[in-house]
């Protein structure tokens, strides 16, 4: 047996790694950029004074 015998088809574990990986790049971008527009609504707030206030940004929208 040979290394390319070995790696392809083994119970399907090669499959689902081509499914997950880019679920998981997503799931990872969208992540940060919900944390990023979270970060900028809460330093707009700081900046207008308005602490505790949501503002119209969308990191408010979509939550923390």
């Amino acid at each position: 047996m040979n290394a390319d015998s070995i790696l392809a088809h083994q119970g399907g574990w090669d499959e689902i790694l081509i499914i997950i990986g880019p679920i998981a790049a997503i799931v990872g971008i969208v992540a940060l950029v919900r944390r990023r527009l979270h970060r900028e609504a809460e330093e707009a707030a700081g900046e207008d004074g308005e602490t505790g206030v949501p503002s119209a940004s969308r990191g408010d929208i979509l939550g923390p």
